[in-house]
């Protein structure tokens, strides 16, 4: 087993919870959730797929396809109720966030003084940057007025 591979204790936990197409032949479920969690512990493209666990389209067919039914966040309800049914879990502690959201690195620590928002709440021609004059700043604040 390589490193990172999903143990028989931890795929027994995870098995159930995969659903198997309807025609075709039957996939290797776990050779595709572990090629799922390697690109993912990896952040590696998907064409990157080392050859051991399979085609990469295939892989990447498995994981849209789960996705889409949303399998990923059942799977994270069912792996939750686990560790609390065995004690093994502060449910208090339990929450996922992936939001991010960017700002310009010019944004970053800026205040702005009373003055300045004011007048982009006035909608005045130098709040949207159409005046000659740049925003004064005070030195010993770094607060635009």
């Amino acid at each position: 087993m390589a490193r990172g591979e999903l143990t028989d204790e931890e795929w027994s936990l995870i098995d159930p919870h995969l659903p198997v197409g309807g025609r075709g032949p039957i996939p290797d479920l776990r050779q595709q959730f572990n090629a799922v969690m390697w690109r993912f512990r990896t952040g590696s493209p998907w064409r990157d797929l080392p050859g051991e666990y399979g085609p990469w389209s295939t892989v990447y067919d498995r994981f849209r396809s789960w996705a889409t039914a949303g399998v990923f966040g059942q799977l994270m309800q069912a792996m939750i109720a686990e560790a609390a049914a065995r004690g093994q879990a502060d449910l208090d502690l339990v929450g996922v966030d992936s939001t991010s959201a960017r700002a310009h690195h010019h944004a970053a620590g800026m205040v702005v003084g009373a003055a300045a928002l004011h007048r982009a709440r006035a909608g005045s021609p130098d709040s949207r940057g159409d005046s000659a004059q740049p925003p004064r700043c005070s030195r010993t604040h770094g607060e635009v007025t």
